[in-house]
């Protein structure tokens, strides 16, 4: 399953790199890949829209759209 999401806090490569770990130590084996300059975070992964979404939040970021 492909997931993309907006992400509008992601400022820097740094955030990317927080955001990535976040989902793999959920999922490490799922391909993640943040557009910095979009604000996007595209996910492929067999795990959870939902469980995705709540690691990106845990990490400290803002979803758009989701609570």
């Amino acid at each position: 399953m492909a997931l993309k999401l907006t992400v509008p806090n992601i400022a820097c490569e740094d955030c990317a790199t927080k955001i990535t770990e976040a989902i793999h130590v959920m999922e490490p084996d799922t391909k993640v890949d943040v557009d910095v300059e979009a604000k996007t975070v595209t996910v492929e992964s067999k795990a959870s829209e939902e469980s995705i979404k709540q690691a990106i939040v845990a990490a400290g970021y803002h979803i758009e759209g989701y609570q």
